[in-house]
This record gives C-alpha cells, structure tokens and sequence, in this order.
C-alpha cells in the first residue's frame, strides 16, 4: 500500500469519527434540550419517597422526555462507534461543543440569560476544541 493512500485512508477514518462525534453531540444536546422542555411542563419536582411512582409514571409518559431520553440514547450510539475509531482524549474535548449549542438553546428558547462571563467560558472551550482537533 502506498504513503498516499495510506494517508487518505487515514483522513477518512478521521472525518467519520469527527462525523460520528458531531451527531453524538448535536443528539445528545438536542436531548437535553427536550428533556428540559418535557421536565419544564411539569413543573418543580420535589422527590419524595411517598410520591416517588406518581413522578415517575409523569416523567415516563412525557413525550418531551421520551423523545429526548431517545436521542440522547441515539448519541450514545454513535459516540460509541467514534470511539472504537479514535483515542478518548481525541474525542472527549469535542463532546464540550454540546456547551455551545446549549448555550444558544437555553438563549433562544427558553430565554434563558447568558452573562459575558458565560459566553467568554463557552468561547475558551471552543478554543481548546479546535486546539485538540488539530493534534
């Protein structure tokens, strides 16, 4: 086999672990995302042991977190597959990008208020994101 393709076969083992990564991601934050939605719609749970299965019959017949408990559990299964291609510490950082796409979440839909403080947090984890993507 040549260095050539020895290269490209190695690119594009990368690109579909990067793939695999970023579906994990974008599944897992879009999970969250409706679980939040799901738990919203229920209100402040105080768990208790006397009123433990009435909560859980609520949360197990929540669409929201239904769906959501889905995809999270869709993510996981590509984030297994990624990591069968590449090196945990290759593939955890990127798994902080789910900060980034929570961030603009919580802001547009459920008007959550994001500090500079806060924004200047998910834009260093960026930073090292694409630091360790480039290694």
């Amino acid at each position: 086999m040549s260095l050539a393709s020895l290269i490209t076969r190695r690119k594009s083992r990368m690109t579909l672990a990067i793939t695999y990564i970023l579906i994990s991601v974008l599944a897992g934050a879009t999970g969250q995302v409706l679980l939040k939605k799901g738990m919203g719609s229920m209100g402040p749970l105080t768990l208790g042991l006397s009123q433990l299965g009435g909560i859980l019959w609520r949360i197990a017949t929540n669409p929201y977190v239904i769906i959501g408990l889905s995809l999270y559990a869709g993510g996981a299964l590509f984030w297994l597959a990624a990591l069968s291609r590449v090196d945990l510490s290759y593939a955890y950082p990127f798994a902080s990008l789910s900060y980034v796409i929570m961030l603009v979440a919580s802001w547009q839909l459920f008007n959550e208020n994001i500090t500079p403080l806060r924004l200047l947090g998910t834009l260093v984890v960026c930073a090292g994101v694409f630091l360790i993507s480039r290694s």
